[in-house]
């Protein structure tokens, strides 16, 4: 029976899914981890990337001796999820994803990275500085200044192409939100029509962050996909 591992978005840590692991129903080991630079983990001189944040679920999925595990990607980490699936398909079971941006420009990559001014942030959303404090203790404005980097190296530089899609045959459920100005549901039903095994599932009344989202129904359609 394989294990399901949870991976965090962008700027956010393994603590912001737990509530969501609490409302599941699987019978099967739930497994949280932290990308490199995130939480309590001090940040990495190398630049945050893909395939670095790969490495730490494979590094992970050796450590606790899983040949395949099934994954949950919140975000960014849905992306992870996507690319590990595409480039090692045989460490990958299922995969479901929730708010995750699938197709990635430079348009889109300059976009996101609007709301990673960490002046701003603390200007306009003081509350939220703080709880980043509070996530990323040796220091969220590093933290934000490499993720910054990540998100335009993806837009000049997308790791799944648009024909990609069609390569990677696993089980898949897209989750957006109908509220969702980040992932939206076109270019989730873009990418949900290409993927062999795609579906598609659009929560009501739900924007991007995961902590409004309602997680009683989503785990209802993990239950179901991942049982």
């Amino acid at each position: 029976m394989n294990p399901i591992l949870f991976l965090h978005g962008a700027l956010g840590t393994s603590d912001q899914l737990k509530p969501l692991v609490d409302q599941l129903n699987l019978h099967r080991p739930a497994h949280l981890l932290n990308f490199e630079g995130h939480g309590s983990d001090s940040i990495p001189d190398r630049p945050f990337r893909m395939e670095h944040f790969a490495e730490n679920v494979l590094h992970y999925m050796d450590e606790h001796n899983f040949e395949m595990a099934n994954i949950f990607g919140y975000s960014m980490g849905g992306y992870v999820a996507m690319v590990l699936a595409k480039q090692q398909p045989e460490r990958v079971g299922r995969i479901a994803t929730l708010g995750t941006v699938l197709k990635w420009s430079r348009e889109v990559a300059e976009r996101e990275v609007k709301f990673l001014n960490t002046d701003k942030i603390r200007e306009k959303v003081p509350q939220f500085a703080e709880e980043l404090e509070k996530r990323h203790p040796s220091g969220w404005e590093e933290v934000a200044a490499k993720t910054k980097d990540l998100l335009l190296d993806l837009g000049s530089n997308p790791r799944i192409s648009d024909t990609g899609w069609m390569e990677i045959a696993h089980k898949v459920r897209i989750h957006t939100g109908d509220r969702d100005a980040t992932a939206g549901i076109e270019q989730s039903l873009d990418v949900c029509k290409k993927l062999e095994n795609g579906e598609l599932m659009v929560l009501p009344n739900t924007p991007h962050p995961i902590e409004r989202a309602d997680l009683k129904l989503l785990a209802c359609s993990l239950n179901d996909f991942f049982s």
